[in-house]
């Protein structure tokens, strides 16, 4: 299947950009959404997202047979890993769920179309509505594809003409993304534009910037702070920097089949998109009490891996990733060879493909992700916040195997102490459509709002 060529991404490699050709390219944008986006219903663009999400859980549809067939060496994942990965994102994109998200955000799914009051405000005889920016710029990293195919749909869902920065080499799946919404609706596909360079090519950004009405952009902090500085100020800036996650297993749940259930829940989150994302955990915080010990927890974790392995492969990584996998493992080797009862490791043979270390250090440790994890026994939940002070403000998620019962005492902890999201165990890197990134909301950010008091 050959792509024809609708975006910049599609241009060869050799093919140069210049701040005029992307100038430009945001003006023909802007004119596509004055003509075929700003006055379309919100229903007919939660049909056309909707239909798009539906195809692509379809083994036969094109653009995901592409995406599987060349994915592995394009995106660096497993043919298996992309197909996990996919499905969970595309199975978020329903028309309930979208429905949803608007009614979350701005009380009302039609406040994108018309003014429009809740109860609340029937009451003051008061109306609102919602406008969106005309013109959004979107730099995406690179580690993994869902927070740009996730920008993408919130952009049209807020009537915005897009342009999608990705990072080199990262552009393959958002670009088969954009693709099969441009077959689906060529109207909604001119109003998009997908390409790639390696970050910190001012001219080309700044460019951007200049047409630019917000600005979203996911990277390291660094990154961050560098085009916070370059973006004008009459521009919304919003900005996703580096996070870190874990997990905390409560001791009480630690028994007979659950116990092993928990177990490949936790192994779900190491394999998903291969650890790399900011919601996938560094460490698994395990309380003792139960059948099964932190440190039993850990063998039959890294025993649960390695079935993953043969079914769900990581794939391979650069030469720099393996390296530095190969050179902790050697320290934990080490480490177990003197102080057996403090430390113990499991990796895959012959391959740096999976990888658990326990430590009674509780403290809280950076993995080199890749499926390579940490399991630590923790006398209780207090414990766990202590440990993690070094991280404190950086956490985005948190996901937890405990008592139904004992559920929201432990969530009401995590979130004063500063998690943005709690979910169960083998969730983490599976968030729901509408949930708030970094605790902030998941579209409100993005537009104006306009009152009509009568």
């Amino acid at each position: 299947m050959n792509l024809p060529n609708y975006f910049l991404a599609d241009l060869p490699p050799e093919a140069v950009l210049s701040p005029a050709m992307l100038a430009e390219a945001c003006q023909t944008l802007k004119r596509n959404r004055e003509c075929y986006l700003l006055s379309r219903s919100t229903e007919s663009l939660i049909k056309v997202l909707s239909d798009v999400a539906d195809g692509w859980l379809g083994s036969e549809n094109k653009f995901r047979k592409l995406a599987l067939e060349l994915g592995p060496a394009r995106a660096g994942f497993s043919r298996e890993t992309l197909a996990r990965g996919l499905d969970n994102f595309f199975k978020q994109i329903t028309r309930e769920n979208i429905h949803a998200l608007l009614v979350q955000e701005f009380g009302d799914a039609k406040r994108l179309d018309a003014m429009t009051m809740t109860a609340a405000e029937q009451k003051q005889n008061r109306l609102a509505m919602v406008n969106t920016p005309e013109f959004q710029v979107h730099i995406a990293a690179g580690n993994i594809p869902n927070p740009a195919l996730t920008s993408i749909v919130f952009g049209l869902l807020t009537r915005s003409a897009q342009f999608v920065k990705c990072a080199s080499g990262a552009s393959f799946l958002p670009r088969l993304f954009a693709h099969s919404i441009y077959e689906a609706d060529g109207k909604l596909g001119a109003c998009l534009e997908i390409a790639e360079w390696r970050g910190g090519n001012l001219a080309l950004e700044n460019a951007l910037f200049a047409e630019a009405d917000c600005v979203t952009a996911t990277g390291s902090d660094e990154t961050l702070d560098e085009l916070r500085k370059r973006v004008p100020l009459r521009t919304r800036f919003l900005g996703h920097g580096h996070r870190v996650s874990f997990g905390f297993v409560a001791g009480e749940v630690l028994y007979g089949s659950r116990g092993k259930k928990i177990v490949a829940s936790a192994a779900d989150d190491v394999v998903a998109w291969n650890q790399l994302g900011c919601l996938s955990p560094h460490v698994i915080y395990v309380q003792p009490g139960g059948e099964i010990a932190p440190e039993h927890f850990a063998q039959l974790l890294a025993e649960e891996l390695e079935r993953r392995e043969a079914s769900e492969p990581r794939g391979e990584l650069p030469a720099e990733h393996a390296a530095a996998i190969a050179l902790r493992r050697n320290i934990y080797e080490v480490r177990a060879a003197h102080l057996p009862e403090t430390t113990q490791h499991w990796c895959s043979k012959d391959s740096t493909a999976w990888t658990v270390i326990y430590e009674a250090d509780v403290r809280f440790q950076l993995s080199c992700l890749n499926r390579f994890i940490y399991v630590k026994g923790v006398a209780d939940l207090k414990t766990v916040l202590e440990s993690a002070d070094s991280v404190r403000g950086k956490v985005s998620t948190v996901g937890i195997a405990a008592p139904e019962e004992k559920t929201n005492e432990i969530a009401t902890q995590l979130a004063r102490w500063g998690a943005t999201r709690i979910c169960p165990l083998g969730q983490m890197q599976n968030p729901p459509l509408a949930w708030r990134h970094d605790g902030r909301p998941a579209l409100g950010d993005l537009v104006r709002w306009t009152d009509l008091e009568q």
